[in-house]
């Protein structure tokens, strides 16, 4: 795994594809994943919000008075958001419209590429990443997967890894229910979470601060699938924490 380098501050409305493709130092192979920090997808996409132009709502106001945090953003925040999950200490956790549950409902100040301004995340990254697989593979001639990440705290654990908010062409999840350990015992409810597992790995090539927003893995080879990050999201029936 290694990150491609070069690449230039994007702007909304760039054809995030092609600079991907020019900044590459070799050829993609058959099977490369191509993993793609969401806050490039994001504002190529448009999702870049000036604070400036944002009114903030009588709710938006109290949380702020109650935590000390910006208006403007906590509004942006609840825009983003579908419901609340937890409000508690200055810290939201949201439920966001595509189902994720994530601090501030994705919404970030950092790498926003201009001053004051916030990032959200796409509107929908499972089709932001079959867009890029579709363009890189007609440029590359090669097929390709595509992993866009994000940066999500855990709970019950300290610090914060990457994770898959958008994929394309391979699986959400290895299945080894079924299959038998070396002493025989049937496996029952082992499912390893690839496309996350890909994310994690590549935040350490591609860092937070080195402007690396695009790695390249080769030699996983992940078989074909049509499973998108939304099979990450449990069903409330079966969450035992909300």
């Amino acid at each position: 795994m290694w990150p491609v380098e070069g690449l230039p501050e994007v702007r909304a409305g760039d054809d995030l594809a092609a600079l991907i493709a020019g900044a590459l130092a070799e050829p993609l192979h058959d099977r490369d994943v191509v993993v793609v920090a969401q806050k490039i997808v994001s504002k190529a996409e448009g999702r870049v919000v000036a604070l400036s132009t944002v009114t903030p709502s009588d709710r938006a106001r109290t949380m702020a008075v109650e935590s000390g945090k910006d208006a403007r953003q906590l509004e942006v925040v609840l825009r983003e958001t579908r419901a609340i999950v937890r409000w508690e200490r200055g810290v939201l956790i949201s439920e966001t419209h595509h189902g994720f549950v994530c601090a501030n409902a994705g919404v970030d100040r950092s790498n926003a590429g201009a001053p004051d301004s916030v990032v959200m995340l796409p509107v929908d990254p499972d089709a932001s990443a079959a867009r890029l697989r579709e363009e890189i593979g007609r440029r590359s001639g090669c097929d390709v997967a595509v992993v866009v990440t994000d940066t999500f705290g855990r709970a019950w654990r300290e610090g914060h890894v990457n994770v898959a908010i958008g994929m394309a062409g391979l699986p959400a999840l290895l299945r080894y229910m079924g299959q038998h350990d070396p002493q025989g015992y049937e496996l029952r409810v082992t499912e390893i979470a690839l496309a996350d597992e890909i994310a994690a790995a590549a935040e350490l090539v591609m860092g937070k601060l080195d402007r690396h927003p695009v790695a390249i893995l080769r030699g996983l080879e992940p078989p074909a699938s049509r499973e998108t990050a939304h099979d990450y999201i449990r069903p409330k029936e079966k969450d035992m924490f909300r």
